[in-house]
């Protein structure tokens, strides 16, 4: 980037992740949440946690202001679409408690990525993925996400969801916005491991379990 650009980069990205943060704080402040299954989380110290796509306005409300300690507590590190445009987000997910931001996606050197990822889940970090991610299409659980919990030993935890009064976008994954003073319900699933004779059986059942 020319370095005369670089200051309205950090403009946006600071300005709009400060923005979207004040948002959401007041948002969560009207809205109750109701969280079930928090105690499958004991089994294990991390985890890979997945939801859908269409799901994540209601994931960062339910998390605000601190994504660890509305899961498993652990230190977390995220994979993250690397496009100019998603700096915004990559500042609020900080703000909001995720230790490194790891740039890579489907098409855009997600296997390395992936690889990264993989290393710091070893060493005991828990992550948050998007299976159907960044571009769809929606509610295909890609395999990807099955191979990181293969290759470092740890447990996906499916996430479903819900919103008693949202609105959907007219986007291709159908994203849901809730209203102020709504209730979002977040069901966190059996952690789930991996192995390579449970794997077509597993990749069934984490479908089932999203949703």
């Amino acid at each position: 980037m020319p370095l005369f650009l670089r200051p309205i980069f950090y403009l946006y990205g600071y300005g709009l992740a400060a923005l979207l943060f004040f948002v959401l704080f007041v948002l969560r402040v009207t809205i109750k949440v109701e969280i079930t299954g928090r105690d499958n989380l004991k089994k294990y110290p991390n985890h890979i946690f997945c939801q859908w796509h269409n799901v994540i306005p209601l994931s960062f409300l339910n998390a605000v202001p601190s994504i660890p300690a509305s899961l498993d507590k652990s230190s977390h590190i995220f994979m993250q679409h690397p496009s100019w445009y998603m700096k915004p987000i990559h500042v609020l997910l900080g703000w909001m408690g995720v230790e490194r931001i790891i740039l890579g996606s489907t098409g855009h050197s997600g296997r390395e990525a992936a690889e990264e990822v993989v290393k710091y889940l070893r060493k005991g970090y828990s992550t948050v993925l998007i299976p159907d991610g960044p571009h769809g299409p929606p509610f295909v659980l890609k395999k990807g996400i099955l191979h990181m919990s293969l290759q470092s030993g740890v447990p996906i935890v499916a996430i479903q969801l819900s919103a008693s009064k949202c609105f959907e976008l007219k986007t291709w994954d159908r994203k849901r916005l809730p209203y102020p003073f709504a209730k979002i319900r977040m069901e966190i699933g059996d952690p789930i491991r991996i192995t390579e004779d449970t794997f077509d059986e597993a990749h069934s059942l984490i479908r089932t379990k999203l949703g």
